[in-house]
């Protein structure tokens, strides 16, 4: 009885053609070499790991020894920690900036399209740009993380970036400068956009060197991820493709910007109490007999309206919106307004 090793057991025969020994020898190669390059590959990428997590695990140590040194409050730490790791999970501790900077142009700008742009295209105010527009825009834009708790931008503060919101939710509040009473609140969530009044300065024919300021209290209240646009960037993408001037996207941003939306209500507002207010006047003078007219009466410029105050940056874009809707040719291509 002739067999092998591999025969032991069972009542097969070894192959006696050369072409199937053949065969199987190759494939058992090829097998191996696949289980060689497998396990090489996996050493290579659980070294990797290891190395950027000790590299992540030594600044996480010089960070707590510099935040007792300087005896931080333990609120902040956790904000910290908390920062750190939402980080980590995000980026598994690689700085794609980093990568992206010593990489040619050409190539930079196919690795920001592909990561960029069907990620932007759920943004309303961009879905329906035009290529080269978007191509730009995702050319200059920058990966932005923010934990529970963490504030954006706060009311007044000089704004530097526009951000585009892909995951997470925020809470934009505003008190019109300090006004008295006044408090509007809405919930920014995937797909919008905070920061408009930058693409309102952005727009114009000549914008000031003066960044302008936020109206507006940002607050994240879940992990967030978004994309951030500098105010030099979008300036220059401003001024480069005029697709961002057409009435359309005018009147797309007014329809899903935060602040126009404000706006129009307290207009609104302080119509219908003009209305009821001269109606009230107007019954008064009728039960005194017409002795003068309502208008006359004290107290009638006197309304309780929540209107922006002067000065405000609520004020000055509520101009411009009056201008806009009193234009004998509303949604004029006219840059200076948006």
């Amino acid at each position: 009885m002739t067999g092998t090793d591999s025969t032991q057991g069972q009542n097969l025969t070894t192959s006696i053609f050369i072409g199937e020994n053949i065969f199987c020898t190759v494939i058992v190669i090829l097998g191996l070499i696949n289980l060689a390059l497998l396990i090489g590959n996996m050493q290579m990428y659980i070294q990797s790991i290891t190395a950027r997590l000790e590299k992540w695990r030594l600044k996480t140590c010089d960070k707590e020894n510099w935040m007792h040194q300087r005896q931080l409050p333990l609120e902040i730490r956790q904000s910290l920690r908390k920062y750190d790791r939402y980080k980590w999970v995000a980026t598994n501790g690689v700085n794609e900036e980093t990568l992206l900077t010593d990489l040619p142009k050409g190539l930079r700008r196919q690795i920001k399209r592909h990561l960029c742009l069907n990620l932007v295209r759920r943004v309303p105010l961009l879905d329906e740009m035009d290529d080269p527009t978007l191509d730009s825009i995702c050319e200059r834009l920058k990966p932005a993380l923010w934990t529970d708790g963490m504030f954006i931008v706060r009311e007044g503060d000089p704004l530097n970036e526009m951000h585009f919101i892909i995951r997470g939710h925020l809470d934009s509040t505003t008190t019109n400068g300090g006004q008295p009473g006044f408090f509007n609140s809405t919930r920014i969530g995937p797909g919008d956009f905070c920061g408009e009044e930058l693409l309102t300065w952005a727009l114009r024919k000549h914008p000031s060197d003066t960044l302008p300021s936020s109206t507006r209290t940002v607050k994240a209240i879940s992990d967030v991820e978004a994309f951030a646009l500098g105010a030099e960037d979008l300036k220059f993408v401003a001024l480069q493709f005029h697709g961002l001037h057409t009435k359309r996207i005018r009147h797309k941003f007014r329809l899903h910007s935060h602040q126009w939306r404000m706006w129009a209500a307290c207009f609104i507002q302080a119509a219908w109490r003009r209305h009821r207010k001269r109606k009230e006047l107007a019954r008064l003078d009728s039960l005194e007999g017409g002795a003068g007219s309502f208008r006359g009466e004290p107290g009638f410029g006197q309304l309780d309206v929540r209107v922006p105050r002067p000065g405000s940056g609520l004020a000055e874009c509520a101009a411009v919106l009056l201008s806009g809707t009193r234009s004998k040719h509303y949604g004029s291509d006219n840059p200076d307004t948006i």
